[in-house]
This record gives C-alpha cells, sequence and structure tokens, in this order.
C-alpha cells in the first residue's frame, strides 16, 4: 500500500537539506480540501507508521506532518518517533488553553513543535516557550507583519523562523537578511542568475557520454573512447566497477571490460552518479536529488504510457530536467551546446509530446497538485497506483545514489 504524498524539502541557511515536509491526500481523486484535516493526518500517520515507513521516504530527515487540534488529543504525533516527526500545528487551529497543555506534554516528551503559516496574535506568546520552529507564508505576509513577528519573539531565541513559499534567489536572500533560518519552496530549483559560459571538458565528456548512453543500442568503442579522453571519469569508472557491492571476484582494470561488466543499466547509474556530484558541486545536494528522482520516475513510468517511448530517452529527459538551475544558464543556451537526441531537446523547450507529459506530471507531484496531475495521468493512461508506487520508489532510489556518492 502506498499513501499519496509529496515531499518537498526545506534548507538550512547554507542550502543543506534540513528536514521534508510530507504534503498528504487521501487519494488523487480526493483532493484537498474535500478531506478533512483530521482524516488526513490520521492516514498520513497510519501509512507512514504501518505501511511505507517516514525513513523510507525522508532518509535520515524528520518529517514536518501537519496536526489539528484533535489529531494531537488523540495522541496520533505520539505514534512516531521524536527523531522522525516535526509536529506542525495547522493554522486553522486556535491558541487555547488545551492546546497550551498539549503542546507542553509533547515538548516534555521530547517532540518538536513548528506553528503552520503563522499570522501574529499576541496570545500565541504563551506558545512561545513550546515552540521550535515559526513558519511564514513568504508569498502572503507582508514586511511589517514579519517585522512584528521578530519582535514578538524577541526574547526566545530558540524559536527558528522558516519561509515558506519562497520561489525565486532573490526571495530567499531577502529572507535571509531579514533574520530567517530555513527556507521551503522552489527557488532552489530555478537558475540563481542565467548567464552565458563555455563547459568544462569533464562536462563536455559527461555529456558525450549522456548521448551515447540515450541510444537503443550503445556503441562500447564510442563511449571508452569519451572515457579515455578524461582521466577522472575513467578513474572513478574503475573504482566503480571495482566497488565491494558488485562482489566481482577478479579486479577489473580496463575500461572496456568495466562496460562490458556493468552493462546498460549500471553504466546508466555510474552516469547519473557523476551527473549528481560533479556537474556543479556547489549546488545544493537536493536539487541533484530531485533531479536523479525525476529521471527514475520518468524511466519507471515510459513502461506503462500509451504510446512507445525510450526509456534510457526517458531517463535522460528527467535528468536534464533541472539542468538550467543545476548550471545557472538558460535551458536553451545548454541544450545547444549538447549533442543530445533531438527528442529530448524538443520536450525540454517546446513542452510538447509525451517525454514533456511525464516531466508535467512529476513536477506536479512534487507540488501535491493531484488534481491536475490525475488529468494528465488520464491522458497518458496511467493508473495512479503505479504513478504514486513508481514516485516513491523513485524518490527511495534517488536517495541511495545520493548517500553512494557522498559515501
Amino acid at each position: 500500500m502506498y499513501f499519496y504524498a509529496a515531499r518537498q524539502p526545506i534548507l538550512d541557511k547554507e542550502k543543506n537539506l534540513f528536514a521534508y515536509e510530507l504534503l498528504f491526500r487521501d487519494s488523487i481523486d480526493n483532493v484537498f480540501p474535500d478531506v478533512d484535516g483530521d482524516e488526513a493526518t490520521s492516514k498520513m500517520v497510519e501509512a507512514s507508521k504501518f505501511n511505507l515507513g517516514i525513513s523510507e521516504f525522508t532518509g535520515s530527515k524528520p518529517a514536518f506532518i501537519n496536526f489539528t487540534l484533535e489529531t494531537i488529543e488523540q495522541g496520533y504525533p505520539e505514534m512516531l518517533t521524536t527523531d522522525e516527526v516535526v509536529v506542525e500545528i495547522l493554522e486553522t487551529v486556535k491558541p487555547g488553553k488545551k492546546l497550551l497543555s498539549l503542546c507542553k506534554d509533547l515538548v516534555d516528551k521530547g517532540y518538536t513543535l513548528a506553528l503552520d503559516d503563522y499570522i501574529h496574535q499576541p496570545v500565541w506568546g504563551h506558545f512561545y516557550p513550546f515552540v521550535k520552529i515559526i513558519k511564514v507564508d513568504w508569498q502572503d505576509t507582508s514586511l511589517e507583519q514579519i517585522k512584528e513577528i521578530k519582535i514578538a519573539i524577541a526574547n526566545h531565541p530558540h524559536i527558528q523562523l522558516l519561509a515558506e513559499k519562497v520561489e525565486t534567489y532573490e526571495e530567499y536572500n531577502q529572507a535571509l537578511e531579514l533574520g530567517f533560518e530555513l527556507f521551503q519552496g522552489f527557488f532552489f530549483a530555478k537558475p540563481e542568475m542565467v548567464k552565458t559560459k563555455a563547459l568544462s571538458p569533464s562536462q563536455i565528456a559527461m555529456a558525450e557520454l549522456l548521448y551515447e548512453t540515450s541510444k537503443p543500442e550503445l556503441d562500447l568503442a564510442s563511449i571508452t573512447s569519451v572515457f579515455e579522453r578524461d582521466v577522472s571519469l575513467s578513474y572513478k569508472l574503475l573504482r566503480y566497477a571495482n566497488s565491494p557491492i558488485f562482489r566481482r571476484r577478479s579486479e577489473i582494470s580496463t575500461i572496456k571490460q568495466a562496460l562490458v561488466i556493468l552493462g546498460s543499466g549500471e553504466l546508466k547509474r555510474f552516469l547519473g552518479l557523476m551527473f549528481a556530484t560533479n556537474v556543479n558541486p556547489d549546488k545544493p545536494t537536493e536539487l541533484i536529488n530531485a533531479a536523479m528522482t525525476r529521471a527514475k520516475f520518468c524511466e519507471m513510468v515510459a513502461q506503462d504510457i500509451n504510446a512507445p517511448v525510450d526509456t534510457s530517452i526517458a531517463f535522460l529527459t528527467g535528468l536534464l530536467s533541472l539542468i538550467d538551475a543545476i548550471l545557472d544558464e538558460s535551458l536553451e543556451s545548454i541544450l545547444g551546446k549538447l549533442p543530445l537526441a533531438q527528442e529530448i531537446k524538443d520536450a525540454l523547450t517546446t513542452k510538447k509530446g509525451v517525454l514533456a507529459a511525464l516531466i508535467t506530471l512529476v513536477k506536479l507531484i512534487e507540488h501535491a497538485d493531484w488534481d491536475k496531475t490525475a488529468t494528465v495521468m488520464e491522458k497518458l493512461g496511467l493508473s495512479k497506483e503505479k504513478v504514486v508506487k513508481d514516485y516513491n520508489e523513485a524518490i527511495a532510489w534517488a536517495d541511495e545514489q545520493s548517500q553512494l556518492a557522498q559515501s
């Protein structure tokens, strides 16, 4: 059983991953706000506790989960451990003595509390000793209101301000200057500053390899030639092929031998890792993780749609769908320099066709826009249960690759 949830990353000031917020829906058909808040929370806890498991969805990071007064009163937060959940009190919950008592009890038990979509009222001051994080909707809160909040919490330095719905780097920098420490939104998935620059030799080699592996039949001679021109890539390929996870009986000592033994699937995985770790090491790891998730998701979903799509092409399209944010350059400029299959370029630039629809689908899931997701799935002839399963598995795969890259 899979639950319908999208995860949105929460980053710290250095753009490192701090946590995820899990955005739950009862099903793709039963979209929020038609789902009762209590029911949504209870089903999220039930599914994450007894079926998928939060750790499988968020790795080692805590999950921000919305709770109503009723679900807190019924003890749902305590079904999860203190290190895997941040208890996010919904903005619809009114402050009162009952809520205050429940909050104190949760903190005494070691839980972390956050106030969602905070609008300042003096009565919330009674809760400040127990609240660790205050979330502010960046798109719906004025500068004057933010300053009012900062004054109100001045005597509680343990409280961190989290800016949510931050969509651009300008907004991120403005929030940073105002003292926010945590950030949620898709600012990190957009270019910081669009500019034109030459690709490094290593990036060009990577582009050639991505192109070669997008072909239905691998050309070992061409791929070997590219590797042999880049000492760093060659070393990493041999190291990867000889890693303990493959349990080789004898050492692999040549590029061609490594390519033959790894095969198409493992080679593509290796190139994904190299893409993730080398294309721009200064970027947030969560951005690269998102690209890897999209790649795997598109690859898996491509097997089930009503039109013939090469899964390798789908994988690369997903992988490159965030390349403009990764390189801080316009998509058109980047694709003009890369020797990629034309159908990949068309999908990313014209946003038309089946491959483009796959990218649209995964973007909608990332934003938890389930009603539009259902429309795209219907056009592609996809089962919603299979799509959710593929998305969950793509997340787990990308997390695994990220951990391998850092090890």
